[in-house]
């Protein structure tokens, strides 16, 4: 099975990160039953000092380089994917699709309507390069900014309604889309290193809402394990 991350700056992640993309090849590692592999046309990390996606400096020195490709990109939401998911499908012929998108979408590009119009066109596009593609999509976690900005906090809460009815209006049979649940415990002052990236727990905890997900509705993997109090959160990965 071929999984493919899509996402923002939360799933490309910053040089010195673990991602929670490599905690999810550790999942599949363990519990997945069968053939894997994450596939996607991108493999770096944002580098902050040159503000561009060049870097390999991956905290995990065990996260193998043909299981670090992903399509996610810092700054970039629904509205940059939609218009390249069918042809990064087929070009590499992903299965499953693992979203987290909206929260950049919302911040800076589309309000909530539009952004789930994107939303919506992805999931149309993607199908045409796989009528049997699977995807599981997160709601937006807000950040720090809406704690103190309230117009910002309600768009999220909105386009999470919105996204929830897209899934229930494009689900189907053949092609199965999910709505993971927002993580458990995710507190944004202790999960992430800035109130929006997440740091080491915040990883954990990404990456499990995914694997509950798809070993709840699926049966695909098993019930992601991970111990918290081993980790020191909101803690930057190069810090530790």
């Amino acid at each position: 099975m071929r999984f493919m991350c899509v996402g923002d700056s939360m799933t490309i992640g910053r040089a010195g990160d673990f991602t929670w993309r490599y905690r999810m090849w550790q999942h599949l590692t363990a519990s997945f039953d069968g053939a894997f592999a994450l596939v996607g046309p991108r493999t770096e990390l944002y580098d902050t000092i040159t503000g561009t996606p060049v870097s390999q400096a991956y905290a995990a020195e065990d996260f193998p380089a043909p299981a670090r490709r992903h399509l996610a990109g810092w700054g970039e939401g629904w509205l940059h994917m939609a218009p390249v998911i069918a042809d990064t499908v087929a070009e590499h012929r992903a299965d499953v699709l693992l979203v987290s998108l909206g929260l950049i979408d919302l911040g800076f590009y589309t309000d909530s309507g539009q952004t789930a119009a994107n939303a919506r066109a992805f999931l149309t596009a993607a199908r045409t390069a796989n009528p049997h593609i699977r995807c599981v999509l997160l709601p937006v976690i807000p950040n720090i900014r809406a704690e103190s900005d309230a117009p910002f906090a309600a768009e999220c809460a909105r386009f999470n309604e919105l996204l929830a009815k897209a899934v229930a209006d494009l689900d189907h049979p053949a092609s199965p889309v999910l709505l993971a649940s927002r993580p458990t415990d995710y507190d944004i002052h202790t999960d992430t290193y800035d109130g929006t990236h997440p740091g080491p727990t915040g990883e954990h905890r990404l990456a499990a809402a995914y694997a509950d997900a798809m070993h709840q509705a699926w049966g695909v993997g098993g019930a992601y394990a991970w111990t918290p109090d081993r980790l020191r959160p909101g803690v930057h990965a190069s810090a530790r």
